[in-house]
């Protein structure tokens, strides 16, 4: 029941928010400011498709190592866990087979096939009748249960790869958690996306099953006046990826990034990497009260610029924490800090991220349900993510986050050409195994 006093705090604030409004309006109609709507041309339509050549932009299929790690990241990303019913040698294959098949023909767009119109359609449709590009990468990873759940798999399962367990600050909720495989989507638009994930879940029916799906996405920035790149930000406000290993450079990728021979993994493994998803929720509310000097203080970074607070103009800027061994300018606790000492003894725990801003509308309590897809890759899962994680744990920076669900997987080596398939060369040591 609504008291007086209830009434008339909503009457005034309803009177308040007409006499903005209304304020506006005059303020406008004073300056001669015109609504946005009256600025467009007059042939442009409401409905219409937007135009844009990115459609046809595209990333090989087939090479040593799957697209969508060190690839450039674009606007659109998903990560789809899937729990599979392929137990056996065959219907591995299979699934491995099937995948490589569908994933082949979406990166490289093409016409759908016409069927009988008694017959389902052979594609959902959204993209139209010719599936365009659009710049997508899909990449495939095993977990844990996929080698623990197969018997005849456990003596090939990588030797790093575990399930994921809770740090201090993380409140995981099963249902985020784990999963047999992972597919890793990325594209210029949310639609190619979700298209992808909607083939694959048609190709598979009886050996795929959903276990949990978080969509992201990247802010569109351009060049600077100067021609540099800037990392895109969070929904912290902050620059996310300053310090991230530079993943055109090949040697360190093979370094940081990709297993080989120096990692003393199954020979199968070669060309792999280790990913890391983890699905962050951040407190926003609470953070965008938090004080600026605060908020920087926890980074250890500049928020307009991306700059460390140890010097510089710009993100590309290192910090010098040789000149400020007791944290006096940039906290001992920085979250840069933690994350990447710059020591000689923590460079081999460097990790290549390829993160994306979630938004899942509003919690139970009315809180907005905001957050990071982290996702991010290495040749060794403990000396990279797990070894920086335990740094980080118990920074100031978790009041205003919490890790809820994600897990640990291995990304499988490429596809080599036509003749080969994902999975192919865990196959294949499988049946050498048997033999």
């Amino acid at each position: 029941m609504t008291d007086s006093k209830s009434k008339g705090f909503f009457t005034n604030r309803r009177q308040l928010l007409a006499g903005l409004a209304g304020g506006a309006a005059a303020a406008a109609a004073a300056t001669g400011l015109r609504p946005a709507s009256a600025e467009q041309r007059p042939e442009a339509q409401v409905a219409d498709a937007p135009q844009s050549l990115a459609a046809r932009d595209s990333q090989p299929f087939h090479g040593l190592h799957q697209s969508g790690i060190v690839t450039p990241r674009p606007a659109a990303g998903m990560v789809v866990a899937f729990d599979t019913l392929a137990d056996n040698p065959d219907e591995v294959e299979r699934l491995f087979r099937t995948l490589t098949e569908r994933f082949r023909f979406l990166m490289a767009g093409g016409p759908v096939p016409e069927l009988d119109p008694k017959l389902p359609p052979a594609d959902s449709g959204i993209l139209g009748p010719v599936v365009a590009p659009d710049n997508l990468t899909m990449t495939l990873s095993l977990g844990e249960s996929f080698f623990a759940n197969r018997p005849w798999l456990t003596d090939l399962k990588p030797r790093h790869l575990q399930r994921m367990i809770a740090f201090r600050n993380d409140a995981l909720d099963p249902d985020l958690c784990h999963g047999d495989l992972t597919i890793q989507i990325c594209a210029n638009t949310p639609d190619a996306t979700i298209h992808a994930l909607r083939d694959v879940i048609k190709a598979l029916p009886d050996l795929l099953l959903v276990r949990w799906k978080q969509e992201g996405t990247v802010p569109i920035t351009s060049p600077s006046p100067d021609g540099t790149h800037e990392s895109a930000r969070n929904f912290l406000g902050f620059r996310d990826g300053s310090a991230n290993p530079n993943s055109q450079d090949a040697g360190l990728m093979d370094e940081l990034v990709w297993v080989n021979a120096a990692h003393e993994e199954p020979d199968w493994a070669k060309a792999g990497s280790y990913q890391a998803v983890r699905l962050i929720r951040n407190f926003v509310e609470r953070w965008d009260r938090t004080p600026l000097g605060e908020q920087e203080a926890i980074f250890g970074r500049r928020k307009a610029s991306g700059a460390p607070l140890g010097g510089g103009r710009t993100e590309a800027d290192l910090p010098d924490y040789a000149a400020d061994p007791a944290g006096a300018v940039t906290p001992l606790t920085a979250h840069i800090r933690l994350a990447n000492p710059r020591r000689p003894d923590t460079q081999k725990n460097r990790i290549l991220r390829r993160p994306f801003n979630y938004s899942n509308g509003v919690t139970r309590n009315g809180q907005l349900d905001q957050g990071l897809l982290f996702i991010s890759y290495q040749a060794d899962l403990d000396a990279g993510f797990i070894a920086v994680q335990r740094r980080l744990d118990g920074e100031p920076l978790e009041e205003y986050i919490k890790p809820v669900g994600g897990g640990y997987f291995f990304t499988l080596p490429g596809v080599r050409d036509e003749a080969d398939f994902l999975g192919g060369s865990l196959l294949r040591a499988a049946a050498d195994l048997k033999a």
